[in-house]
């Protein structure tokens, strides 16, 4: 039956569970009075749909409060192990495999670290198809139990109807790689389990918007830098965010070559690749054999003004030089889309962290507009290291919360999974 906005009681029912169980899991635990005013939805219907998601497992007792002269009220919570996701990180320096439970604490992970293959497709399948296996196996948890596999990628993420999750990684020769399908072939999960696949920056974003620096604000671009750049932007057009390819910005006019091949991006500049490449340019000397996130430590040190006049100038100068260029391009983005915060993440993010941060500000301000500059706060993210890991396993908790908690049922034989089926309807053409 349809009401007269076209939605049919079914959507509502959706709808119900959906603003339960997100206000249960960002703000409870809640008694049963206290979900009525937060969610809108009258006494009667917190009733209906808690016993619903009770009986389905997906809600637990939490304790009891005191009431005003009444008996106590009971609190309520989501069931963390109501549900399972795994996210995955294919980075710089490796692929990280992490299981989570539904309030997304680690339960095990897996990592394989990029040497010399670097991103060959089948590679890096392989990692991902073996870390699935590993953190399955370490937990006892099978592959019904999970919500879905949630995978960021760097590079631009193209959804088909065909093969799913195209990926186009210019940076690392990625020309249209159809990696979910090739996960599919590979992995042996179900066709019940579903695949979500998103740009590495989107998922940091994700992340710290959820649970990190990024709470509250309704405006926020999140940095990823590590060996590339990139950037997640939120606004209130568009919620779950966008990636933008942020690193590829002209900073100089016929500038140092990218690896994408232009002239002149700013991840030619402020990525870590660049960084070392610079240093090493200037006369310095990176650490021999050994990976970018050592290599960048190392750089760091040679830096520090601690050394005294044993401080490598060449390297004290490339870090300077990369500030001005990752503060300029942060300018961009704050004359552009006037964001309330900037959160700076990623492996080198962090690890040049709070040193390197005061320089960035203030490059930042210097090319910014002086009215949206006054209006934003850069700083680093909280999540940690992780925070990828985290955002791509939110993608299937994002995807679970939407359909009001319930699993996609299986598919008749020959037809798609339900959460293939309204990908396609989705998909333009």
């Amino acid at each position: 039956m349809a009401e007269r906005n076209g939605r049919t009681v079914r959507d509502l029912r959706r709808a119900n569970r959906t603003a339960v169980l997100q206000r249960l899991y960002f703000d409870g635990p809640l008694s049963r009075f206290e979900l009525g005013p937060a969610t809108g939805l009258s006494s009667g219907s917190v009733s209906n749909v808690v016993a619903d998601l009770i009986a389905d497992g997906l809600l637990e007792e939490a304790g009891s409060v005191d009431s005003d002269g009444g008996r106590p009220r009971t609190l309520l919570r989501v069931a963390p192990g109501s549900g399972h996701m795994i996210g995955v990180d294919v980075g710089e320096t490796r692929v990280r495999i992490e299981l989570f439970d539904l309030a997304l604490t680690e339960l095990a992970r897996a990592e394989r670290p990029l040497a010399d293959q670097g991103y060959d497709v089948e590679v890096i399948v392989g990692h991902i198809r073996d870390g699935v296996t590993e953190v399955l196996a370490a937990t006892g948890i099978t592959p019904d139990q999970l919500l879905g596999v949630g995978i960021g990628v760097p590079g631009i993420v193209e959804r088909t109807p065909d093969r799913g999750a195209v990926v186009h990684g210019q940076t690392i020769g990625w020309d249209a790689v159809p990696l979910e399908s090739l996960l599919r072939s590979a992995a042996g999960l179900p066709d019940t389990v579903a695949c979500f696949i998103d740009n590495g920056a989107k998922t940091l974003g994700q992340a710290e918007m959820w649970f990190g620096g990024g709470r509250g604000a309704r405006n926020a671009a999140v940095v990823l830098f590590g060996s590339g750049v990139g950037a997640c932007l939120v606004t209130a057009d568009v919620s779950q965010g966008r990636a933008v390819e942020w690193g590829h910005l002209t900073v100089r006019v016929r500038g140092r070559r990218c690896r994408c091949g232009a002239l002149g991006c700013l991840e030619a500049y402020a990525g870590a690749e660049s960084l070392l490449e610079r240093w090493r340019e200037g006369g310095g000397h990176p650490p021999e054999g050994v990976d970018e996130e050592t290599a960048l430590t190392a750089m760091l040190a040679a830096a520090h003004p601690d050394r005294g006049p044993d401080v490598d100038p060449v390297a004290h100068t490339v870090l300077e030089e990369t500030a001005e260029y990752l503060g300029a391009g942060l300018s961009d983005l704050i004359n552009l889309f006037q964001p309330e915060r900037i959160l700076i993440g990623g492996w080198a993010g962090l690890q040049l962290g709070t040193g390197f941060l005061p320089a960035v500000r203030r490059h930042a301000t210097a090319y910014a507009l002086r009215h949206p500059a006054e209006k934003v706060t850069i700083e680093l993210g909280t999540l940690g290291p992780d925070a990828v890991t985290v955002g791509a396993a939110i993608l299937p908790l994002a995807d679970f919360f939407a359909r009001g908690g319930r699993r996609p049922e299986p598919a008749p034989e020959g037809q798609p999974p339900a959460w293939r089926a309204a990908l396609r309807e989705r998909t333009p053409g």
